[in-house]
């Protein structure tokens, strides 16, 4: 759907996206904790997926859409845990070595 232009909306928190992320072009950041206030960011006329971790946060996203006049929305069942299950691209925070974070904490203290 993606690569037809669907919008990815996803309503997870920001700590959560920096830990892992879809790695598509055309994606919108809305957490469900701001959803009811800026859902009207979110493009009417546009094919939507509501993505979040498991698949639990977008269906309630997207029930909103939908309560709300939105008609092309579907929810991303599964999640990122999916996404990432299924070799899609993600983007994952890089894991740093443990001694290179001792030597960082000791080079600001000096």
């Amino acid at each position: 759907m993606t690569k037809k232009g669907a919008l990815l909306v996803d309503v997870r928190e920001p700590r959560e996206i920096a830990r892992k992320a879809f790695d598509v072009p055309d994606i919108m950041l809305i957490p469900l904790s701001t959803f009811e206030q800026r859902f009207r960011e979110i493009p009417v006329d546009r094919n939507l997926i509501i993505v979040c971790n498991s698949g639990n946060r977008s269906l309630t996203a997207g029930r909103l859409l939908l309560n709300r006049g939105y008609r092309k929305v579907v929810n991303m069942q599964y999640g990122i845990i999916g996404w990432d299950k299924e070799g899609l691209p993600i983007k994952r925070k890089p894991k740093q070595n443990v001694w290179s974070s001792l030597l960082q904490m000791f080079r600001k203290k000096s």
